[in-house]
């Protein structure tokens, strides 16, 4: 399946996110992800799919953990 794939700009937030010592464990999770989906054709799996959109869904999210959800949602199969 030809999808999307991580940008640029998120692939620098993941990688920043990931060498963050303060960074959350979800936040890691869905930094994780996205930079495995980096330049691949690779698409989200179901379990994280999930956690991205619970994190989309939650209006405390922090701005990056919803850039970082927003992606990995964006490059989920389009037929679950």
């Amino acid at each position: 399946m030809a999808g999307k794939t991580t940008g640029g700009k998120v692939a620098t937030t993941a990688g920043r996110t990931l060498s963050n010592p303060n960074a959350s464990t979800l936040q890691r999770s869905l930094a994780g992800s996205a930079l495995a989906q980096s330049g691949t054709q690779k698409v989200t799996g179901k379990a994280m799919e999930a956690k991205a959109s619970t994190a989309l869904q939650n209006a405390t999210s922090a701005a990056t953990t919803r850039s970082l959800a927003g992606s990995l949602v964006s490059q989920s199969d389009k037929k679950r």
